[in-house]
């Protein structure tokens, strides 16, 4: 299969089932990273190998280090050939990274990979679904089930792409943002296969894909929704929509009904998937996906919070709903199905409460426990 018709049939390999010639196996690396990392990454582990011995699935499980801990002691983010390591497993289940006090001599936070791994292995779409559960308390009046969307971020270009390259002095300084013609072809391509496998927006049931630009002031944003539209007519049973920036900021709050898949440049999507975090519980809630041709890594969205660390305070949900993310992307729909089902339950009976602080009533552990004791074929 060429490059091309492997990107435009990406998601689709992304929703396959537990057919009978799935994968019975799946070579899992964990990367735990810093702060709280390890112990959601553990809690993640326990409730995806539970899951998988209901479903007779094997992990077979390789750990790599790296972040913030690792550059510390060595100056880099990552040990030596640990890009080609992580792309050759199924997948990749990642804890956050970094620590405040770990700097570059630029006074730039060191160790963190989320530029190292998106370029290096060119994991171009970021996958963020933002969804409200029953028996989760939320900022906003919005009821459970009116909140279902995914914002797919483009992950290699961007204002991003900036990190690290931008020129200053004493009086000015200036990054650049890069939108390129084929970086916003596949990734446009990859929401309007996103699409193709969901219900639709939860207020009409369309299959509607989103595109937030500011292409009223920009010219890179312009581009992008040009060649968006292009794409769009490829799609004529998908319904495309536009929207700028700050309205999408607006109505994700007040209107989120609205939405079902939702594409964008990589910096509006880091504020606005944070953003609908907090209209569905917090950041703790929401799980992601950097998923490229051949290598993805899942992660959640939030940071290592250290001084909680090893204090059985952290929200393990986002990770664990990672770990289910995996899963899927792994063609174990089965195995996926039965975590995001328990944490559903667990939610709904009150087994699991998070504070208003964003941690858990009864802990990390607590939670974890939840879960798997609702895990059911």
């Amino acid at each position: 299969m060429s490059r091309d018709n492997a990107e435009r049939h990406l998601t689709e390999a992304n929703h396959s089932t537990d057919a009978a010639d799935s994968p019975q196996v799946v070579n899992l690396t964990a990367l735990a990273g810093d702060g709280i990392g390890p112990e959601l990454v553990k809690s993640a582990l326990t409730v995806m190998e539970s899951a998988c011995a209901i479903k007779g699935v094997e992990l077979v499980l390789n750990e790599e280090r790296g972040g913030a801990a690792l550059y510390q002691e060595t100056g880099a983010a990552l040990l030596p050939g640990a890009l080609d390591r992580l792309r050759r497993a199924d997948g990749v289940l990642k804890g956050p990274v970094g620590l405040p006090e770990v700097r570059k001599p630029d006074g730039t936070e060191a160790g963190l990979l989320g530029g190292l791994l998106r370029i290096g292995l060119d994991t171009f779409a970021n996958v963020r679904p933002i969804r409200l559960l029953p028996g989760v308390a939320a900022a906003t009046r919005a009821e459970p089930g009116s909140i279902d969307y995914v914002i797919i971020r483009e992950n290699t270009e961007g204002l991003y792409l900036s990190r690290g390259a931008g020129v200053r002095n004493y009086h000015a300084a200036v990054d650049q943002m890069l939108i390129t013609r084929a970086g916003t072809e596949r990734i446009a391509r990859f929401a309007f296969e996103k699409a193709t496998h969901r219900t639709g927006a939860p207020r009409d049931g369309v299959r509607r894909v989103t595109c937030v630009d500011k292409s009223n002031v920009l010219r890179s944003f312009a581009l992008f929704r040009e060649v968006f539209d292009e794409v769009a007519a490829e799609y004529p049973h998908i319904e495309a929509d536009h929207i700028y920036a700050d309205a999408a900021a607006h109505a994700l709050v007040v209107e989120p009904d609205r939405f079902d898949v939702l594409v964008m440049e990589n910096f509006l999507g880091d504020i606005l998937s944070d953003l609908g975090a907090g209209t569905v519980g917090g950041l703790g809630m929401c799980p992601s996906g950097n998923i490229g041709i051949d290598a993805a890594y899942f992660e959640p969205i939030h940071g290592t919070a250290p001084t909680i660390a090893g204090r059985n305070l952290a929200n393990p949900i986002s990770q664990i709903l990672s770990g289910a993310m995996l899963l899927q992307h792994c063609g174990q729909e089965g195995s996926a199905r039965l975590i995001t089902t328990a944490v559903e339950r667990a939610f709904a009976d009150g087994s699991i409460r998070v504070l208003p602080s964003g941690g858990p009533a009864n802990g990390t552990e607590a939670v974890t426990e939840a879960v798997v004791e609702r895990l059911t074929a």
